[in-house]
């Protein structure tokens, strides 16, 4: 047995890499506390239950992109145009390199995210948060017309889900994506602008 101390980060990186072996129809909870080194009772004192460590895995992994999403949100960088165009990138470049750099991986995140509805609905509420913020942002700077800023967010995020809804990952590699991808995000700015 491990003398290191049994921590929840410890055991949802050790889930992380299970997941990525297994996938998660095979993945337990006793393979989890075998690559820790520990007994599953020692893992269960941290999750109750196999669906609690599921859910708390996803909810880290969908973390990860909420935080670097914030940090745009929150720049000192001027709202509007470029903030937004600099949101919706940073959003695709996430998902599309967690598609390509780790296929299996990304595949079990999206069976996992569709499990945790609720995990997946909060992580959704959050992203169109910060998007309504931009938004925000955007008014007050006289960039963009939105007289509902919360609604405009719901439907940018709407109009741009060909590139974060993993339904279309395997689309994310094709050449013109990126090109598409300007498109898309030069009509949106276009339809805020005052």
């Amino acid at each position: 047995m491990t003398t290191e101390t049994l921590t929840a980060e410890r055991i949802l990186e050790a889930t992380e890499e299970v997941l990525r072996r297994y996938g998660p129809a095979k993945a337990t909870v006793v393979d989890v506390a075998r690559l820790l080194g520990v007994s599953h009772g020692s893992v269960y004192r941290h999750f109750r239950t196999k669906a609690a460590l599921r859910e708390a895995v996803t909810q880290r992994w969908l973390e990860r992109t909420e935080s670097t999403l914030e940090g745009i949100t929150d720049a000192t960088t001027p709202g509007g145009a470029e903030k937004l165009r600099g949101w919706l990138l940073a959003l695709f470049d996430a998902k599309r390199h967690k598609a390509g750099d780790d296929p299996e991986l990304f595949a079990t995140y999206n069976t996992l995210a569709r499990e945790n509805s609720g995990v997946t609905e909060t992580h959704l509420s959050i992203l169109t948060g910060q998007l309504t913020r931009i938004v925000e942002e955007g008014v007050r700077a006289g960039e963009f017309t939105a007289p509902d800023p919360q609604r405009v967010a719901v439907a940018v995020f709407a109009a741009t889900a060909r590139f974060h809804d993993p339904t279309y990952a395997p689309e994310w590699q094709k050449p013109s994506m990126d090109d598409e991808f300007s498109a898309v995000c030069d009509l949106v700015v276009r339809g805020l602008r005052t």
